[in-house]
């Protein structure tokens, strides 16, 4: 009886002192624990229409915080997060980072519409965001807490409307745009206000068709553009239905140039495209073909050695924005959010992969653009265009 005794009253003592850890103590631990962890939320379209693009932006990140995987003497933590490819749940991605992980600091996203619908919740809560490859102007308009490491719409249309008007010798052109996509608008307003002003006619562009994201059938909008003849057509928009829209537009007979943006640069774009995506010409931000800088080297061969593949644009980019934050929090000597965005906002000749990053008073970066063009079933390169000073 004495032994059943003593048995229960350790039993008690053990019980009591996991509570004990439970409870305060683990608080505490937790805390030291937090006080060398500095976390770095991601939040990138990894399923959904989008996720082709988040995919290689992330292995871009990922490659760089195993190349620096501390700041400040403490450990950094990527937070990972899944918007789906969907404003309402790029919206919660963000708020989760925030509230839940007591992110510093926050990457993302690819594909404009799902970075602005992030900009309130990380302006409100003072939580600095740097965006890999969202273009549209909006994404940091207004909004002193949103950066971002790529060149912004109104260059990459006027980019591409120079390549029309003065490599292609076009004097009209159709544009064919994602109506429910902020980065195809907004890229093919852009493109129309750049060439129209090149040919010096405001009947250049012959016509501007739209569809809805996720349309697999094109031809009613070609079918129209066919019938006016352009000598090229602009088409920006994601990758699976670009891919679509041209090998259509062949079958359909249509043998104009059709040119396109950033998001075409996607595997995906040539499988689906097969044949019929031989000479789309369309920009970039970087090409493994013509390294910019030191740091491109290293990128380049250290991307090849993790991946066993060549770099991409976006994955170079996801690589700029984390080291530019890191860069940030070592030149602010702080993890304190806001002080972390200030350093962000001075940014001026950061070396990056995809070349020097200096940041203007809107947290847009002022670089090149690279123009590709899909030849052999590959992507290769034909010119880089540099910023007008």
């Amino acid at each position: 009886m004495k032994k059943v005794i003593l048995l229960a009253l350790s039993a008690v003592l053990v019980l009591g002192s996991l509570a004990g850890c439970a409870g305060g103590g683990s608080t505490d631990t937790d805390s030291g624990s937090e006080n060398d962890v500095i976390k770095i939320g991601v939040f990138e379209p990894m399923t959904g229409a989008n996720a082709a693009g988040g995919e290689m932006t992330v292995e871009g990140i990922e490659l760089a915080h195993e190349k620096v995987g501390e700041v400040l003497g403490k450990k950094v933590d990527l937070v990972i997060v899944d918007n789906k490819s969907d404003k309402v749940e790029a919206a919660n991605a963000a708020s989760k980072l925030i509230e839940q992980d007591k992110v510093v600091a926050i990457i993302g996203s690819y594909g404009s519409s799902l970075s602005m619908a992030a900009g309130d919740i990380v302006k409100n809560a003072q939580v600095p965001a740097v965006g890999c490859s969202p273009t549209n102007p909006l994404v940091t308009l207004n909004n002193d807490y949103y950066f971002r490491v790529c060149f912004i719409d109104p260059f990459q249309g006027t980019v591409m409307a120079n390549y029309a008007f003065n490599d292609l010798g076009a004097k009209t052109a159709a544009i064919i745009q994602d109506v429910q996509s902020d980065y195809s608008v907004g890229l093919s307003r852009y493109f129309v206000e750049a060439f129209t002003k090149l040919t010096g006619d405001a009947n250049s562009i012959v016509t501007t068709t739209s569809y809805n994201a996720g349309d697999q059938d094109f031809t009613a909008q070609l079918t129209s553009v066919k019938s006016l003849n352009p000598d090229v057509i602009f088409a920006p928009g994601n990758y699976g239905e670009s891919a679509l829209l041209i090998k259509q537009a062949r079958d359909l007979g249509i043998t104009a140039p059709i040119l396109g943006g950033d998001t075409w640069e996607a595997p995906e774009f040539l499988s689906i495209g097969g044949a019929a995506v031989e000479g789309a010409v369309y920009s970039t931000h970087f090409t493994a073909e013509s390294p910019v800088t030191d740091v491109s080297e290293v990128f380049l061969t250290d991307y090849k050695a993790k991946y066993n593949n060549d770099a991409n644009a976006f994955a170079a980019l996801g690589y700029d924005a984390y080291m530019l934050i890191i860069d940030a929090i070592t030149r602010a000597n702080s993890t304190d959010p806001v002080a972390i965005r200030d350093a962000i906002a001075a940014t001026e000749g950061f070396v990056g992969a995809t070349g020097n990053i200096t940041l203007d008073a809107n947290g847009d970066a002022v670089k090149s653009a690279v123009i590709n063009k899909v030849e052999g079933g590959k992507f290769t390169y034909l010119t880089t265009v540099e910023p007008i000073k």
